[in-house]
């Protein structure tokens, strides 16, 4: 009897611990921190001037020092380099320039016994055109992966700018459809058509709504799509059987063609490929690269990003010039800037809409940067200071936090850097780490002019080296930041938010994290001159638990609290 209550007792709990988390979630999520790391930019472990699998292997307890709990790596697999990676030859491969299968493997073992996930990034969307798949796929149809990729059998028109766009917003992408037809001269077909570069053929998984005068457009429930799902499930457990913690998918939402409004897309991960992966591996993480949280939740991914692309993004808050913006009318300044031009609205709107439609259901997550746009470090953004208070602002939002590799030292963005492997402008944001003061600052034994791409030619440079041995740095102010974050579960991922500043007065900044008795409050002030504001009043003073140590002050009273913020400041209060 006695047994038998004991574990209806702990049955119940185990209950309520359940129903504590959100659908979905692997248990470990909750505490989250991840770290970008662009592979051939972090550790060169052979002398060649690229980095490697084993390179980062070597790097991993510095890594978990800084209170990280899981990395997601860029493309790994067998690639033909025309996109740095995207155009995948072997999904099943690791490409030679980092190692072998068994070195990721081993990356793994050593990453899981130092508490460490590893998460990859999955093309879902295309190939290269390099690929076995491809190459058959040319020659004729009915052969194995005749129907991986789409060959138009002629190139339609495009449509009258005030006709049905049928054709124009393909791949959620603002190019026509025209533009996605690549001729060739294959026995398949005089076209096929692509996702971005010619040598990315994008893979079938169907259209939305198959025109018949179009033969080529085959529904989403056809044999040739229907393929290309079980070979996406193969590819995700084959590596997840070696010990993978999950994937973060390159532009999820483009698979389906013609899906305007993504509905179909969103019903081919939520009941298939998401509801496949969740029931087979319950711990383990789906990341879309959607950029649109409230479909990406609701097609059952864990988390989206809210970055630098897209209708929702924080490009007000740090990008200077922005695209569109400020032509004619001298520069535009983002609000995490000296000057205190910036505003806050454009993003409050856009973030509080996405993170209204995803709460309890999965995250929205602002990464400190990624390898497809300006670092957070770059423009007039670049005194230790500054990245401070961007830190600050970063660690303490709701969601789980994505740190790019190098953004804990400030690693700067060099404009100008040669475009290797279809990288273009982006290079500037992919350059190798700085560990010390050796030769190639310890990422590469290799003659410095052999490097992958040029690293930071500054003197004065931050390094790893030198941020630890200052315990002012923006490293080790990081690492304090994560440790709150840890501690205080107001900080976390799940905590409530909510700005109580106010949008006329977008300096500081000031937000609350939590309910009820456990509660922060987080005062952000990027511009160069003293700020103040009033708050509705908490009730209570509140103590300094962490921030960038300037002067400030917190004066509760009975109707409104008064904050006063100094110049490029952030401090974070408990209640």
């Amino acid at each position: 009897m006695t047994r038998r209550i004991l574990t209806v007792a702990l049955a119940a709990a185990m209950s309520l611990v359940a129903s504590a988390q959100k659908p979905g979630q692997p248990s470990w999520l909750s505490d989250a921190v991840v770290y970008q790391i662009y592979p051939s930019s972090f550790q060169d472990s052979d002398g060649n001037g690229i980095g490697d699998l084993p390179g980062i292997a070597s790097r991993l307890e510095y890594i978990k020092s800084v209170g990280v709990t899981a990395i997601w790596m860029n493309p790994i697999f067998v690639s033909g380099w025309t996109d740095g990676g995207y155009d995948v030859i072997d999904f099943y491969k690791v490409d030679p320039r980092f190692g072998t299968n068994t070195d990721l493997v081993n990356l793994v073992e050593k990453a899981h016994s130092l508490g460490i996930k590893v998460i990859l990034d999955l093309v879902a969307g295309h190939s290269s055109d390099q690929s076995e798949w491809f190459k058959q796929s040319q020659e004729a149809a009915n052969l194995r992966y005749s129907d991986y990729y789409i060959w138009p059998s002629f190139k339609p028109e495009m449509p009258a700018s005030d006709g049905p766009q049928d054709y124009y917003a393909l791949m959620n992408s603002s190019a026509g459809i025209i533009s996605k037809f690549v001729k060739s001269d294959a026995p398949r077909g005089p076209y096929y058509i692509k996702n971005f570069f010619d040598t990315q053929p994008a893979l079938n998984f169907g259209f939305a709504n198959p025109d018949p005068e179009h033969p080529w457009e085959q529904a989403v429930d056809a044999p040739g799509p229907m393929a290309m799902r079980r070979e996406l499930k193969n590819i995700m457990q084959f590596w997840m059987d070696k010990g993978v913690d999950g994937f973060r998918v390159d532009m999820a939402a483009s698979l389906v063609k013609n899906d305007f409004d993504k509905s179909a897309t969103i019903k081919l991960w939520k009941e298939d490929l998401a509801k496949w992966f969740h029931e087979n591996y319950p711990e383990n993480l789906l990341i879309a690269e959607w950029f649109n949280p409230s479909q990406s939740i609701a097609a059952d991914f864990n988390i989206d990003f809210f970055c630098h692309d897209g209708t929702y993004n924080y490009s007000t808050l740090f990008f200077y010039n922005r695209r569109g913006r400020g032509a004619g009318n001298g520069p535009v300044y983002p609000y995490f800037d000296l000057e205190g031009k910036g505003e806050l609205k454009t993003w409050y709107d856009l973030y509080t809409f996405q993170y209204e439609a995803v709460k309890g259901k999965g995250y929205v997550s602002m990464p400190s940067g990624n390898h497809d746009f300006n670092r957070l470090c770059d423009g007039a953004r670049t005194s230790t200071d500054q990245l401070k208070v961007a830190m600050t602002f970063f660690l303490t939002m709701p969601g789980v936090p994505f740190m790019y590799y190098g953004d804990e030292i400030g690693l700067k963005h060099i404009a100008g850097v040669p475009a290797v492997e279809g990288g273009g402008g982006r290079c500037g944001t992919r350059i190798p780490m700085l560990w010390d003061s050796s030769e190639n600052a310890g990422f590469s034994t290799a003659a410095t002019e052999k490097l992958y791409l040029p690293q930071d030619p500054d003197p004065s440079r931050r390094t790893v080296e030198s941020e630890l041995a200052d315990p002012n740095s923006l490293l080790n102010y990081v690492k304090r930041l994560l440790e709150l974050r840890k501690e205080f579960k107001a900080l976390g991922a799940d905590a409530d938010w909510k700005l109580v500043s106010s949008l006329e007065q977008p300096y500081p900044m000031i937000y609350q994290r939590g309910e009820g008795e456990s509660r922060c409050l987080v005062v952000i002030n990027p511009s160069a001159k003293q700020v103040s504001a009033a708050i509705p009043t908490e009730g209570v003073q509140p103590k300094v638990i962490g921030g960038t140590g300037k002067k400030q002050s917190y004066k509760a009273g009975k109707t409104e609290d008064k904050i006063i913020a100094a110049g490029c400041s952030a401090t974070i209060y408990k209640f």
